[in-house]
């Protein structure tokens, strides 16, 4: 017997279906189902997924595109049997989901009637409104409706079976059978309630009228919906699903094409804007092995048919320089003289191998991986720009697919099967998810769950299966989809949560594995402080830098020189405390070890364990060996060490034979391996590849290894090449316009790894004069001047926690020239209360107020400037206490987050709270392997992705920044102080290997309380 499923929902149906569509297609054919339908509520989300996997493992097993839609009374299911029909399927989603708020849908009446393709499933609800709908899609639809019968084995179900006959005859709709799926297996039940209470809002228990009232909606033996089902019912469903032809693949992409001049070829135009470029880049003439390289990319972009691509990055990038905008091309494009000559990237290609393969490639057959990041705080306006220049129709953002987690599964998990909130919240707050050696679900029984419990046991089986589910869809971080057409002929459209903002209800996986464009538009916040860095620079010194022209300047000895001593706070990329530790041991002299150095220190190679054989291989205690030409060829810019995903890529093409498609299949696997396991079907093809082409077993399992290593981690060489350019460019600022650099730094925030507070200190040590935020000296932004004959920094308003940027500007503005001279002055200004409050409370009014206590006193004596009281004399203030420098401290991290007077590690030392202990400055005298103590505020912890599971502590002292190594059994045994310090005392012992000095925990003492009332925030697990 044939069987077609033509109404089947996954857990895209958010909240409501039971089963990921990869899992529904393995058991349609594992069942051996001819056809599924993926018919998610007013969605096309899902839909790819299943695609993706029936066609990367051949599956026999067709798949129907469709969905369900509701509108007022009416149900119906919406099948596609061809183009034109998927095409009129997303124009009635996107309509219905702009109508709406994010997340809803609103179908119309016009909607339904406009239906001129899809095949139309109609289930009746079984009452009297059935008779009105019918008559509709009799007159509008009577060849392409049908009426469905599902049955789940209700109480009704024999007098809504007969119902839906009688419908059929009345009206000479044909009957189908369909299960209405929403699980896999029957076993998903208790998940699929649970998936209805957090939709609901309440618990099963108080969900039990609106829950499944048996197993019956998940997929079925054909033995069993044989007999079911009658015959004709069956033969008919079958008959539906060999009328629908319809596949994905179908798809065509059609770029833009206004871009072109008229009377030019996209390709001349093209070539046109290329030479233009040589002329900018290559100012004392291109070098012939350039220009080969600029001939050979031009010609493979001109027969794949790419110049609309390129042309559409260009025409963005253009307007962003246009208005001034900082952008930075990365991806493929970081391998690409087109891209250079284009003004796309800054990478020179003089001074990185360029890896033509990872550009663009044949065997691939899809567009390159250029991505295109801007300054974070001005990137709305291209989006904007894009917006603009082709409209809602035609561009739109992608989808980001939200997943449950660990602590949205417990959370919503928890309060569906009635579990307290406090409890939930004192489960996650208490579990330490970076414990590879004590899983989640053991801590939790250790904090009091019952295991044994029907509820315990249903509480951890259920948030183990919804992790991983989707949640919702977000919009994607800046990859715009752009089309030559409505965008709905090809995928839904819906609202994002932000205004003005559409999305498609794809996200980037799925348009890569439909070869859809998507142009990434992405926000950097690193390059707005280097343009406002470049503006600091010119305003203050007449010199005009930009990127490009610092990479001209090749390498400089003396930024090289910072750099290897880890002095990287605030720049790009090397700034992590992991970095900072590789940075004396791999000591960058060049670009190009930068290059390295940003793609080493990631979970990937530190996985493949390729770290410690680059380095000694670099300092020359490893002979540095190949086993064939052809691994040399890849391997060689790296001593022998696989650093990058390219040459992993790479390696398997030249050793084991894989082709460029199997490479790329290899890739896609290698990204999303951790998640499904799909490397795993490559171990023997690679092995066997190796073995044949003569290389040892040893080294083809440590390969395999590698690759593994590189899962879901691997960091391409194209992405390293440009940020290794920004890390440069900050660095070279940093070194050189430190005052500008840092300034620039604290107007950009947030952005970057660092706090306001630790940016200043580590200014400080720079001997950089910071001057504090005053109502007469600062302006909105924190600003440079010069202060007793150097460059200092003058704190600006917008540092001030709460402060209205309106009545901050107005202060600025109408400041008089002599400065305010009173509280007063600024009330007859018109600056309201709440300003002046956090004013006084930041010191901002120091200068006609002794201390931030008189200020607040004089504004509470305001009344004494009314009328009334105008002849009163003056209350003194004289008799109020001066803070405490304790107290002055607080204040300055509520109001402000930072403190320009003495370290809290210092005045705590003064007060003689703390113990014996040694600063950070004196570390260097420790030996190797002593013990010491060390004390600090946390202000951030690291768990990089290693099978150590160790975590990088980092404390600040009032000399520096102090790295402690935190292994997972000492997390364990001192979990409250792992968890919550916010000031650690650590005894432990010292390692030093060169200039890298670490501290061991030992013990973890919490001392937080002797910072009641500090607010101090720490940047965790990042």
């Amino acid at each position: 017997m044939q069987y077609s499923e033509l109404f089947c929902q996954s857990n895209f149906s958010f909240l409501e279906g039971a089963s990921h569509p990869e899992e529904l297609v393995k058991q349609a054919h594992f069942l051996r189902y001819s056809a599924l339908a993926i018919t998610d509520e007013c969605s096309l989300a899902g839909v790819v997924r299943a695609h993706t996997l029936i066609k990367n493992t051949e599956l026999n097993l067709k798949l129907i595109v469709g969905s369900v839609l509701h509108f007022e009374s009416l149900k119906v299911v919406l099948l596609c049997p061809n183009k034109l029909a998927y095409s009129e399927l997303c124009r009635v989603i996107s309509n219905a989901r702009r109508r709406a708020s994010k997340g809803e849908y609103q179908l119309e009446k016009w909607d339904l009637l406009s239906l001129k393709h899809c095949f139309i499933l109609w289930l009746p609800t079984g009452n009297k409104v059935d008779e009105e709908w019918g008559k509709l899609l009799t007159r509008h639809h009577p060849t392409r409706t049908w009426i469905c019968v599902q049955r789940e084995l209700s109480n009704h179900e024999k007098r809504y079976t007969q119902h839906c006959e009688m419908l059929s005859e009345q009206l000479d709709f044909p009957v189908c059978a369909v299960g209405a799926v929403l699980m896999h297996v029957a076993k998903r039940k208790p998940l699929q309630d649970v998936l209805r209470a957090i939709k609901a809002n309440q618990s099963v228990e108080k969900s039990k009228a609106e829950l499944l009232v048996n197993c019956e909606r998940a997929m079925r033996a054909k033995d069993k919906i044989a007999k079911l089902y009658k015959p004709q019912w069956l033969v008919e469903t079958n008959k539906i699903a060999q009328l629908c032809d319809f596949n994905l693949d179908e798809l065509r992409y059609q770029y833009p094409s206004e871009l072109v001049p008229k009377g030019q070829s996209a390709m001349g135009y093209l070539r046109e804007l290329v030479e233009q470029g040589t002329k900018r880049r290559f100012a004392k003439g291109v070098p012939k092995d350039i220009a080969l390289t600029i001939e050979k990319e031009l010609d493979l972009i001109e027969e794949l048919d790419y110049p609309y691509f390129f042309l559409t990055i260009y025409d963005i990038v253009m307007f962003a320089k246009a208005q001034g905008i900082l952008y930075q091309g990365r991806g493929s494009a970081a391998n690409s003289v087109v891209c250079y000559c284009l003004e796309i990237t800054a990478v020179d290609p003089r001074q990185v191998a360029v890896l033509f393969e990872r550009f663009i490639s044949r065997e691939r057959n899809e567009p390159p991986d250029i991505d295109v990041d801007f300054e974070h705080q001005r990137r709305e306006e291209v989006i904007q720009y894009i917006y603009q220049k082709y409209g809602r129709k035609r561009a739109a953002l992608a989808a980001t697919v939200i997943t449950y987690r660990f602590k949205s599964a417990v959370r919503d998990v928890g309060k569906a099967l009635g579990i307290s909130e406090s409890q939930l919240t004192y489960f996650i707050k208490n579990v330490n998810r970076r414990d590879r050696g004590l899983n989640w679900q053991a801590q939790i029984v250790e904090l009091g769950l019952e295991p044994d419990s029907l509820k315990g046991a249903q509480f951890i089986e259920l948030v183990n299966e919804i992790m991983g589910f989707p949640r919702h869809l977000s919009q994607h971080v800046g990859g715009f989809v752009i089309s030559a057409g409505p965008l709905h002929d090809l995928v839904p459209v819906e609202n994002a949560s932000m205004p003005e903002r559409t999305v498609i209800q794809w996200d980037k996986d799925d348009l890569e594995s439909l070869s859809l464009l998507k142009v990434d538009v992405l926000a950097l916040g690193m390059l707005s402080a280097i343009r406002k860095t470049f503006e600091l620079v010119k305003k203050h010194t007449k010199q005009c830098l930009s990127i490009a022209k610092l990479t001209r300047l090749q390498d400089d000895p003396k930024v090289y020189e910072m750099i290897q001593k880890a002095d990287t706070v605030g720049v790009f990329q090397i700034e992590s405390r992991a970095q900072m530790s590789m940075l004396p041991r791999l000591k960058p002299r060049c670009y190009y070890d930068l290059v390295v150095q940003i793609a080493i220190v990631r979970p990937g190679p530190i996985q493949g364990d390729m770290v410690h054989p680059y380095l000694k291989r670099r300092s020359g205690e490893e002979r540095i060996s190949y086993p064939s030409e052809a691994v040399q060829a890849v391997l060689e810019r790296t001593l022998g060490v696989p650093i990058f995903q390219e040459q992993v890529i790479k390696l398997a093409m030249v050793a084991a034979g894989f082709t460029g498609g199997e490479a790329d299949q290899l890739r896609r696997a290698m990204a999303s391996w951790k998640k499904n396991g799909e490397l795993m079907q490559f171990k023997d093809k690679l092995l066997t590849g190796m073995t044949e082409r003569g290389y040892e077993h040893q080294f083809s399992e440590r390969i395999f290894e590698q690759i593994c290593g590189f899962g879901e981690y691997g960091f391409p060489e194209s992405h390293s090449a440009s940020f290794a350019v920004l890390a440069y460019a900050s660095s070279w600022l940093k070194y050189y316009y430190p005052a500008m650099f840092y300034t620039s730094l604290l107007n950009s925030l947030p952005m970057g790894f660092y706090s306001a507070s630790q940016l200043l200190q580590d200014a400080k040590r720079h001997l950089v004069t910071i001057l504090p935020v005053c109502v007469n000296q600062s302006s909105y932004d924190h600003t440079v001047c010069q202060f007793e004959g150097r460059w200092a920094i003058q704190l600006g308003l917008r540092i001030i926690k709460g402060l209205n940027q309106t009545m901050a500007t107005l202060i600025v503005d109408e400041r008089p020239k002599q400065g305010f001279t009173s509280v007063q002055s600024l009330c007859e200004l018109g600056v309201d209360k709440g300003t002046l409050e956090r004013l006084a409370s930041a010191n901002a009014l120091k200068q006609f107020s002794d201390n931030r206590y008189q200020a607040r006193w004089q504004l509470m004596n305001q009344e004494a400037t009314l009328p009334l009281f105008s002849d009163l004399p003056q209350l003194q203030t004289s008799h109020i206490q001066m803070p405490s420098a304790f107290e002055d401290l607080l204040e300055d991290h509520t109001s402000t987050g930072v403190s320009l007077s003495k370290h809290p590690i210092t005045l705590l030392d003064e007060q003689g709270k703390l113990s014996a202990f040694t600063r950070m400055n004196a570390l260097c005298q420790k030996q190797h392997k002593s013990l010491v103590t060390v004390i600090g505020i946390v202000t951030g912890k690291q768990s990089p992705g290693t099978a150590a599971g160790v975590t990088f502590f980092t404390l600040e002292d009032d000399t520096g920044n102090i790295n402690v190594v935190v292994w997972a059994g000492t997390a364990r045994a001192q979990k409250q102080a792992y968890l919550g310090a916010k000031l650690l005392e650590v005894k432990g012992i010292v390692e030093k290997e060169g200039e890298v000095i670490h501290v061991i925990a030992g013990r973890l003492i919490d001392h937080s309380q002797l910072l009641q009332g500090f607010e101090s925030k720490s940047r965790n697990f990042h």
